[in-house]
């Protein structure tokens, strides 16, 4: 796409373009940006309460929108529509645990007493913080940003993913039926090559992006030349453990979910399951059972479980990672190829006879499809799990919680769950590490990177 070109949304189910938007001119991105600086300079001055009392208002007014919101991510994104409305009901819920937690979060931290003198450290804003967000769960990316960024006394740019431009518009249009300034926030249609030139100018103080390592990487080359900070979630390839003593039933289902759900478009989805070999086969046999109770079609449909995946790329990647696996000795034991008809449906897909040197076990597949594989021991599993150029979660699947415990502290992730998977708790820090980025979202920690510490040194008495 280039800068001056009209952008298709195009309706993954159907393949048909449902709506033309106009890009944001350069010339008017300017002006933005210079009513968003005007406005960010009073902001800050306003008390922490205020802000709070303020944007509180967000939460009203994007549930009034929640019908048009969750249709407009089905049709832009595949998404089932069931689960399009569970999004925003979540997104609706963080916005109110990160209200909860900003007065704590950003009040002054005060330092033991000194005679003579009063110190403290003060979060203070950044300035513009550029919020790009990913298409796969389009308000719960942002939201992560946009509501912490303006408590923190910040104006937000948000540039939302090409897929789903819509969501950016949605949050600007409920944070307008507020009192928050006008011009404190702004959603933008602009490609790459844009968002470029603003960092080269450094039209902006502080950039979150969500999206693919190679897309993170090119944005952080680009800000670190201007000395910008910035945040970084770039996916995963996350792992479960099995262990002897799991609740069986409650784990085949809950990892059948945490790999299917959003047809396994989610950052945060089980990529790769390792299961002692005494339950080895008994768990394959009751997992391909489960998945195959799954129904890919229609995300209109409140039945369908498993819409079409975002993009045309995205079947043929896993077409590829199939083929390379089967040619390598895997074993397809149900789905395996993409759906007839139009859209770009998948088949959901279970492997068996899976190894890392498959790229199936290694790169992130972003799609309804796993492989599983017997491990001999509970240390192999660990292993496996850590094997991975990625870190965002890992999930350990036991019934002796102290034991979990033990296991999730030798496992390399940013989040590691016992009895729990593809859950993202807004009172913990959403972090990864390796190549799943850096930097921290949500909790009382989220605040932080979206201000600077600034220190107060002050002599109360002077003279003896």
């Amino acid at each position: 796409m280039t800068e001056t070109s009209l952008m298709n949304l195009v309706n993954p189910a159907t393949e048909e373009v449902f709506r033309t938007l106009e890009p944001t001119p350069e010339a008017e991105l300017a002006s933005v940006l210079d009513k968003m600086r005007t406005a960010q300079r009073k902001w800050r001055d306003v008390p922490v309460g205020e802000r709070v009392e303020i944007c509180r208002g967000f939460v009203d007014a994007f549930r009034a929108l929640k019908e048009s919101v969750a249709l407009d991510i089905t049709r832009q994104m595949g998404k089932p529509l069931v689960q399009a409305r569970r999004e925003v009901d979540t997104t609706l819920d963080r916005a109110e645990t990160m209200l909860r937690l900003a007065a704590a979060a950003l009040q002054d931290d005060g330092l033991p007493p000194k005679e003579g003198f009063r110190r403290f450290i003060r979060h203070e804003p950044l300035g513009i913080v550029l919020d790009i967000p990913a298409w796969n769960y389009p308000l719960l990316i942002a939201v992560n940003v946009v509501i912490p960024a303006l408590l923190a006394g910040n104006a937000v740019l948000i540039k939302h993913a090409r897929l789903t431009p819509l969501c950016g518009d949605a949050f600007v249009d409920a944070l307008r039926k507020t009192s928050l300034p006008p011009d404190l926030v702004a959603s933008v249609h602009v490609g790459h090559a844009t968002v470029s030139r603003l960092i080269e100018r450094r039209a902006v103080d502080f950039i979150s992006f969500t999206g693919s390592v190679e897309g993170g990487r090119e944005v952080y080359r680009q800000a670190s030349a201007q000395l910008l900070d910035m945040g970084l979630e770039l996916g995963g390839k996350d792992p479960a453990l099995v262990c002897e003593d799991a609740n069986f039933d409650f784990a085949v289902a809950n990892l059948v979910d945490g790999a299917f759900y959003n047809s396994g478009q989610s950052c945060c989805a089980i990529e790769r399951i390792y299961v002692m070999r005494p339950l080895f086969s008994r768990f394959v046999d009751a997992y391909v059972a489960e998945v195959e109770k799954y129904k890919v079609g229609n995300p209109l449909d409140a039945a369908t479980d498993i819409g079409p995946l975002a993009q045309r790329k995205a079947v043929e990647f896993l077409e590829f990672q199939i083929g390379q696996a089967v040619g390598r000795g895997a074993r397809v034991l149900t789905g395996g190829r993409r759906a007839p008809g139009p859209g770009y449906f998948f088949q959901p897909t279970v492997l068996v006879d899976v190894d890392h040197g498959m790229s199936l076990m290694m790169e992130e597949s972003f799609g309804p499809v796993i492989g599983i594989m017997p491990v001999d021991s509970e240390e192999e599993g660990v292993r496996l799990m850590n094997d991975s150029p990625y870190g965002l979660t890992a999930s350990i699947w036991t019934e002796d919680a102290a034991h979990g415990e033990a296991l999730a502290g030798r496992t390399a992730a940013g989040t590691v769950y016992v009895n729990r998977c593809d859950y993202l708790d807004p009172e913990l820090a959403w972090a990864g590490i390796k190549d799943s980025g850096h930097g921290c979202t949500l909790s009382h920690l989220g605040f932080l990177h979206l201000t600077r510490p600034k220190s107060f040194h002050l002599r109360t008495r002077t003279g003896s």
